[in-house]
Parts: structure tokens; C-alpha cells; sequence
């Protein structure tokens, strides 16, 4: 993930993964029952969504050649996964309108976007890279969200194609990784774990609503074992990621460090629903001990992009 590139006022690209990692949080935090903590962090993800949204939408108008370079670029899938993150915190909440009005929206964005990011990768590819396995698998857990709470079955079909896809995705960018991120990323390496997690979420959605609507067992059966292994894959990956992190001290903020956040929280929202998909009440314990690093590297990280913000200043007129 990239800070290059600007959405007006000091905002970059990457800044969506503030609201990916503030949604996800939402999420992890209602399925720990702290509901007030939960809808606090939905209201900020939202107003920074909208924010976000609107900045995109001036620089179309203003600054098209700008804007389609940044396209270009895997920080720009930040919209894509920060809307599908949003829309399955509003699907647990009981509001499946908006939800649908959301997965149509980010659809639309990745099939404009994803492209056009896998026209222009980077080889070797880098953390923000998975970004690509990320924005697919996002809406992959956002129709399997809504095939459960509506008994869409066509949503279903699309949720298991989009998983599919995006371990295909992650597969590709793996191969070219250069493993160097591990130890001199400012903080997008961490993606390359979260990509895992949000797969493991998606598997794990994906079994859920397979079950409530009656889906054979033969089907079910190698979806749940896909999904426990990409879960033991995400732990592994966060640990070799945090001895990293610990061997590599990166003390200094950058808005890159919201790419740590997402995985952290991500990690965290997977291990609840794996643990309601897999029948393993035992493994919500380790979404409720991942929950706090999380949420304490969140305050960190919004701390951070606050001083920055007051550092910089106000924005010169015209």
C-alpha cells in the first residue's frame, strides 16, 4: 500500500484502510458484546467512508488524470473492502437494504478497479499488493452475509466464486512477494495477514449460510475444511508477522500503519466466526485475546494520524 497519490486535503489512498480497519473493529467488538464500543466505531467508519466517498467523487470532477493513476494503484481496493466491511457490520444489525444498496456499489468499484490494478502491478509485489485478495474477498463475505440473512442462494453461488477467486488472487501475489517487506514495510506488510484473515472470515460466513439454507453436506464439508486450514495459515502468519515486528521496530507513524490495524482487527472478527461455523466455541477465546491488540494499536494509530494532522496544519486556500 502506497500513500502516493492525494484525494484532496492531505487524504491519500491508503486512508481507506482507516475505515476498513474501524469497520472490521465494529464488528470484532459486537460479536465480544460490547455493543456500545460496536456502534461508536460503525458511526466512524461510516462518517469516514462518507469523507472518503466524497473526496473521490471531487477528484473526479477536478483532477480526472489524477484520480485514474491513483486507480491504478492496489490502495485504491481500500473503498472496495471498507464498503463490503461496513455492509456486513449493517447486515448484522438487521439492515439488509442498505446492505444490498452497499455489495452493489462495491461490486461496481472492483470491477472498474481491480483490472486496471492487475494491469499495473508491482513485481515484486509488496503488502498493499494483497489488497487485490482483500477487495475480492470482501465481497465475498458480504454476499455470503447477506445469502444468510435473506436465503439468497444466487447470493451464496456469487460469495463462493468470489472466495475461490481471491485465493487464487492471494496465491499470485504470494508467489512474487518480496520477503524484505517483512523487515522494512512501514506497516502494509501486515496485509499480507490480513488477506488470510478476511479469507478465513469469508470461508467461515460462507459455511454459515451454506448450513441455514439446507446446503448438502457434501459441499459443506470441504468448505469448512478449506476454511479451518486458511484459519491455522492466518495465525501462523500473524505470528511470523509480529516476531517480525518485534525484531524490526517500526516506531514512527505513517498512514500505512492503518494496513496493521485491519489485519489485527480482521484476525480477530475471523476467529468468532470460525468458531460459530466450525461448532469450536474454544476459538472465540482467541478472538477475544486478539480483540485488545488490536483496539490498542487502533488508538495508537488514530493518535498518530491526529498529531500528523495538527503537525501539517490547515490546507492552503485554492
Amino acid at each position: 500500500m502506497s500513500g502516493r497519490g492525494r484525494l484532496g486535503t492531505g487524504l491519500t489512498p491508503a486512508a481507506g484502510a482507516a475505515v476498513m480497519s474501524t469497520g472490521i473493529l465494529s464488528t470484532a467488538t459486537e460479536s465480544a458484546g460490547l455493543t456500545v464500543l460496536s456502534w461508536l466505531l460503525l458511526a466512524l467508519a461510516v462518517a469516514g467512508g462518507l469523507v472518503l466517498g466524497t473526496h473521490l467523487v471531487v477528484r473526479w470532477a477536478t483532477d480526472r488524470a489524477g484520480w485514474l493513476a491513483d486507480a491504478a494503484t492496489p490502495a485504491s481496493l481500500t473503498g472496495v473492502a471498507a464498503t463490503t466491511v461496513i455492509g456486513g457490520r449493517v447486515t448484522a444489525a438487521g439492515w439488509t437494504g442498505p446492505a444490498w444498496l452497499l455489495l452493489a456499489v462495491a461490486a461496481l468499484l472492483w470491477v472498474v478497479l481491480l483490472p486496471r490494478v492487475l494491469r499495473h502491478r508491482q513485481v515484486p509485489t509488496v503488502g498493499g499488493s494483497f489488497l487485490v485478495c482483500v477487495a475480492t474477498q470482501g465481497l465475498a463475505v458480504l454476499s455470503a452475509t447477506l445469502a444468510g440473512a435473506a436465503g439468497s442462494r444466487p447470493a451464496l453461488s456469487a460469495g463462493v466464486a468470489a472466495f475461490l477467486l481471491g485465493l487464487v488472487l492471494y496465491a499470485g501475489v504470494l508467489a512474487r512477494f518480496d520477503w524484505r517487506q517483512l523487515a522494512v514495510g512501514a506497516g502494509d506488510q501486515w496485509v499480507a495477514a490480513g488477506a488470510l484473515a478476511i479469507t478465513s472470515l469469508a470461508g467461515a460466513h460462507l459455511v454459515l449460510a451454506a448450513d441455514r439454507l439446507g446446503t448438502p453436506g457434501r459441499v459443506v464439508g470441504p468448505l469448512r475444511a478449506l476454511d479451518l486450514a486458511v484459519w491455522g495459515l492466518t495465525l501462523g502468519g500473524y505470528a511470523v508477522l509480529l516476531a517480525c515486528e518485534l525484531r524490526w521496530p517500526r516506531r514512527h507513524y505513517d498512514v500505512r500503519r492503518w494496513a496493521t490495524v485491519f489485519p489485527l482487527g480482521m484476525t480477530a472478527a475471523a476467529g468468532f466466526a470460525v468458531a460459530e461455523a466450525e461448532r469450536l466455541p474454544a476459538l472465540a477465546r482467541v478472538g477475544q485475546v486478539l480483540l485488545w491488540p488490536a483496539l490498542a494499536a487502533w488508538v495508537l494509530t488514530a493518535a498518530g494520524a491526529a498529531a500528523a494532522l495538527l503537525r501539517r496544519g490547515p490546507a492552503a486556500p485554492g
